[in-house]
């Protein structure tokens, strides 16, 4: 049932503490049992010697640190003085919160990987939509299991895709009725598949329901407003600003601020106003990490 526009705010707990930084907005939250005892950085960071450091450094390199890897542009330095790529970046929030020996996770980060790999021009786009939901998700919550449910299900969104034949998925052109309508089963197939998983539920609802709009007019069962979950409502901006911002065979991707005008423009209709306010106060966070995607982005 759709709610009046007043009831918006009220339906979101009070936001998380905000002066969140790249760092650890990112950060990936472990379950009890695999909980990392690095927590990330606190307030006190600010004013420590090594954050001192850091910003006398020069704050942009072409050359990843980590890796070696020579990226188109610039690369943006990161809290602890390095310029990461944007592999680099995303993996490196996997290790530093010990999640290497947790196998089940490691399966699901390969699995995206491995979807993103067939989609040949989407990159790391599962792994990266998933970070960045996290983003506006910390926002409105500091459940840690509730914050892993959201990361999963933002990750896992498109698994549904495997179903699909790649006559369909990679097609250039526009797709026909019936191409259509096996796109659009994917995320039915998704739910099925991430369902199954024990402790998944709340991911595999946002996976189900990643296609449906705020004003109700999307699929597969043509919700609206509240009765969208969370982390799909969050989700849908998050996936409009990386599918605008990257390059496609058709087009290369568009500025931040274009992707941003249409998510303003389409709040209330497809997308929650609630989470496109969220969208606007973390705006710069979310931009430096577009900008580290369109630095590896090879010109034209």
């Amino acid at each position: 049932m759709t709610r009046p526009a007043s009831a918006t705010t009220s339906r979101f707990p009070a936001p998380a503490p905000t002066g969140l930084r790249l760092k650890s907005v990112c950060r990936v939250p472990d379950s009890p049992s695999k909980r990392s005892s690095n927590t990330g950085h606190t307030r006190s960071d600010l004013a420590s010697p090594e954050r001192a450091r850091v910003s006398q450094q020069p704050t942009t390199s072409s050359r990843c640190d980590c890796c070696g890897k020579l990226a188109a542009g610039l690369l943006p330095l990161q809290l602890d003085g390095q310029h990461l790529c944007e592999h680099c970046f995303l993996e490196r929030r996997i290790v530093d919160n010990g999640r290497t020996n947790d196998h089940y996770a490691r399966f699901a980060e390969a699995l995206a990987d491995a979807l993103d790999l067939r989609e040949h021009e989407t990159g790391q786009h599962s792994r990266r939509v998933a970070c960045h939901t996290l983003v506006l998700a910390r926002q409105i919550t500091g459940d840690e299991n509730r914050l892993r449910q959201i990361y999963w299900g933002a990750l896992l969104h498109d698994v549904g895709k495997i179903g699909v034949p790649d006559r369909v998925l990679l097609k250039s052109g526009a797709l026909d009725d019936d191409e259509w309508a096996l796109m659009r089963r994917h995320v039915e197939d998704g739910h099925r598949i991430v369902s199954r998983l024990p402790g998944m539920t709340e991911a595999a609802d946002i996976v189900l329901c990643h296609e449906e709009r705020f004003d109700g007019s999307g699929y597969p069962r043509g919700l609206g407003a509240y009765d969208i979950p969370l982390g799909a409502r969050l989700f849908a901006v998050i996936d409009t600003l990386d599918a605008m911002t990257s390059d496609r065979p058709y087009r290369q991707g568009l500025p931040f601020d274009t992707a941003k005008a249409e998510i303003l423009r389409m709040s209330g209709s497809q997308f929650d106003p609630e989470a496109v306010r969220i969208f606007i106060v973390e705006e710069q966070t979310l931009r430096r990490m577009v900008e580290m995607k369109c630095a590896e982005a090879v010109p034209r």
